[in-house]
């Protein structure tokens, strides 16, 4: 049996439709942590609101934020993975259906950059970061719809043979530049070195990982944690109200390159939107997240 393109493109679209109508539970355990250290009483009142949103958004199957993003996938494929038809036109074909289909509908935010026209289809629509897995028998898939607030914020420098300091002075910048903006409590994402665009890769998959999981770098697991002090004490705090959590998280990964060393910095909204499922060979399909 393989893998074929009905499956993945309703796979593609069910993730997609997941993403905007509710938050990951490791999400939701973050802020419910966070709500139990937060000092600032509007701070709490601005979590328990938000906790209570995502909430009623799953009962009511209806949208956590009006702010649906454009398409944006990350698809691993095992090397073992059998499949056959036109992967890429699935994940097209997917986003077309969702936009027919959604209730309520979604409101078109794919924007051409050149002209400002907005509409559901555009110049690479969706985004698709495709890699390979190496004795894996599945396809995975990671949906994570980006939007305006955590998108417009995102920065990178490139640097030529910084220290540390260095590093994680910039990224508090980014972060204050950002202040309240991207909606917080975000996840920060961080990619070190590698090219230009690797370290903007590894940035936006960092913005992924669950919370709770421990860098197996241990330089890169002190300066996560050093990091997410100097970002809550700023004051920020939920929604820009003031109080201990502008960021539930900041993440790094790096990569060995050259002298000139990349670093890359996004943010995901507190929604902190992704979902996955895997695909097995004989079609079976289990979500993740």
């Amino acid at each position: 049996m393989t893998i074929g393109y009905d499956i993945i493109r309703e796979t593609a679209r069910t993730l997609y439709d997941q993403a905007l109508k509710r938050i990951p539970e490791n999400s939701k355990a973050a802020l419910e942590k966070a709500l139990e250290t937060e000092s600032s009483p509007s701070a709490r009142t601005t979590l328990e609101f938000m906790i209570k949103s995502a909430r009623r958004a799953e009962e009511k199957a209806t949208y956590v934020c009006s702010d649906a993003g454009f398409p944006v996938y990350f698809v691993k494929i095992g090397t073992n993975a059998r499949f056959e038809g036109d992967i890429k036109s699935a994940f097209v074909d997917a986003f077309d259906e969702l936009v027919r289909t959604i209730e309520p509908p979604i409101l078109k935010f794919v924007t051409n950059p050149l002209t400002g026209e907005r509409s559901y289809h555009g110049k690479d629509m969706p985004h698709i970061t495709w890699d390979f897995v190496s004795d894996d028998d599945c396809i995975d898939i990671t949906c994570s719809p980006k939007a305006l607030g955590s998108g417009r914020w995102a920065a990178l420098e490139i640097f030529s043979y910084p220290k540390l300091e260095e590093i994680e002075r910039y990224i508090l910048d980014v972060s204050i530049r950002a202040g309240s903006q991207h909606c917080p409590p975000v996840v920060i994402g961080v990619g070190i070195g590698g090219s230009f665009d690797h370290a903007a890769k590894m940035a936006k998959l960092q913005t992924l990982r669950p919370f709770g999981t421990l860098n197996p770098e241990p330089i890169l697991a002190a300066m996560e944690e050093r990091l997410t002090r100097a970002v809550n004490k700023t004051g920020f705090g939920p929604m820009g109200t003031g109080g201990d959590t502008t960021a539930l998280g900041v993440h790094i990964d790096y990569a060995s390159g050259h002298g000139f060393t990349p670093v890359a910095v996004c943010f995901n909204c507190w929604i902190n939107r992704r979902t996955r499922a895997r695909i097995n060979n004989d079609g079976e399909v289990a979500y993740l997240e």
